[in-house]
Formats: C-alpha cells, sequence, structure tokens
C-alpha cells in the first residue's frame, strides 16, 4: 500500500525528501516524483508546485499511475482564524473552494465545483474528509505536541496548537486583511491555501480518502508576504512532522 504525499513548494518538500530512505526518482509531466519509505511506510513524495491546477494534475497521477491508496498534501497555509497564530497546525476536516461559483452583483458568489444553480444544481458544499480518517488521525494525535517554534521563526514561546476544521482554497495568495476577515466569517475557514481543494475533488473522483495538513506560516493580511517569507521554512517542517506522526494511520 502506497501513500502519496504532496507538496507545492521547495521549503514544504525539502524536508520530507531529506529524511526519504531508498529515493527513486521520476519525472512526469515537469514534475517531481520521490518513491521510497517514510519511518517504513512506502511512500510517493510529489513536489507539484503552487495552485489548484499542478494539484490536479499531480493528485491524478499519484491516484492513477503510482496506485496510491491516500494522498496528502502537507505545507503552510495563511491563517484566517484570529483565535491562531504562526505556527500553529490546521487539520482539514472540510475544503471548500472559495473562489468557485456564479458572479452576481458584481460579487462571487461560491459554489460546489463542477455545478451551477441553474444548470446542475446541488445542496453538496465543499468536500468533507473521510469520517473514519479522521477519526484515526484525531486518536493518533492525541497527546502529541510538537516542539515550541523559534522566536525568529513567529514562536509564541508554547508549542503549536492542533485544530481541526474548514480550510479554504483558491488560486490567489490573500494579502488582504478585509477579504481575510470576509472568508473567515462567511465561509467558517481556519486557514486558506492554494491546492487543498483540487486534492480532494480529485481524490473522491478515484474514490480513495484524502488528508490536507496545513501549518501556518502567516495570517493571510497586509503583513502576510514578510511574514511568509521570514517563517516558512521552519513551518514547513512542522507540518511535516505532523504527517510523520499520522503514518501509521494512514497506512
Amino acid at each position: 500500500m502506497t501513500i502519496g504525499v504532496i507538496c507545492a513548494i521547495p521549503q514544504e518538500w525539502a524536508y520530507l525528501r531529506s529524511v526519504l530512505s531508498g529515493a527513486q526518482r521520476e519525472q512526469i509531466a515537469q514534475t517531481t516524483f520521490d518513491t521510497g519509505e517514510l519511518d517504513a511506510y512506502r511512500v510517493v513524495l510529489a513536489a507539484a508546485g503552487m495552485g489548484k491546477v499542478n494539484t490536479g494534475l499531480v493528485a491524478t497521477l499519484l491516484a492513477d499511475r503510482f496506485h496510491c491508496h491516500t494522498i496528502v498534501f502537507t505545507g503552510v497555509a495563511g491563517g484566517l482564524d484570529p483565535r491562531l497564530h504562526i505556527g500553529d497546525i490546521v487539520i482539514a476536516d472540510r475544503v471548500v473552494q472559495h473562489d468557485f461559483g456564479i458572479i452576481e452583483d458584481e460579487r462571487l458568489a461560491p459554489y460546489q465545483p463542477g455545478h451551477v444553480p441553474f444548470i446542475n444544481p446541488t445542496d453538496r458544499f465543499g468536500y468533507p474528509v473521510e469520517p473514519e480518517l479522521l477519526d484515526r488521525v484525531k486518536h493518533r494525535l492525541e497527546g502529541f505536541t510538537l516542539p515550541a517554534l523559534a522566536a525568529a521563526a513567529g514562536g509564541t514561546g508554547t508549542p503549536p496548537r492542533i485544530s481541526y476544521g474548514t480550510v479554504l482554497t483558491g488560486d490567489q495568495y490573500l494579502h488582504c486583511e478585509s477579504s481575510r476577515t470576509r472568508l473567515h466569517d462567511e465561509l467558517g475557514g481556519l486557514a486558506i491555501e492554494m491546492e487543498g481543494g483540487a486534492l480532494a475533488q480529485v481524490c473522491e473522483a478515484f474514490g480513495i480518502p484524502w488528508l490536507v495538513i496545513r501549518a501556518l506560516s502567516d495570517l493571510a493580511g497586509t503583513d502576510s508576504g514578510v511574514d511568509f517569507n521570514l517563517f516558512v521554512e521552519e513551518v514547513a517542517i512542522s507540518s511535516a512532522r505532523v504527517l510523520l506522526r499520522l503514518l501509521p494511520a494512514l497506512g
């Protein structure tokens, strides 16, 4: 049984690649795939690049060509919930593509991907994580504590908090306080990123479980670009450590 692991950017990928044993590399569709073992679990680690199209392409290859039975995205995200801090971990129990929908009165009304209200309406909104998988994840992380981040990496002196909730996906980097507040208030997002919704959509089509693990590198406001560059490397390692802890629940 093989677990697919997707990262978007080199900072998310580097730590996992450094601890991957027996790696064999392939290049497919300008994407790097490394097959090997993490803690004796067979994985395919893929460097996808940013955005939904890249993730959809890579997830399809992991499911169809590499026959992965579960696919996980691990990496960083922007925080939406004001109760969360840089370095905190958000594990999706649902993902929503906030940039898919219908434009009315000069504003986007989000809707389920692949549907339009007056063509093929649906009551669905977002993609939930498989309940049994989420239960195993929560059980595996009971009592698990990550080391506190260094102050230079945005640490507050306390271990990062692990939360479960809605993660929003869209093909934009959020650098706007008012949009951050609106997306949190209207869609209940804890974090925002650019890939998880595509992973969920592809995995649902193949009928395989998926999981999104995100460490907060910034708070998606006007300082997000500066914070991202300062904190991304150490924060991404925290997300990777959560993945390593979860391997027994995924395999």
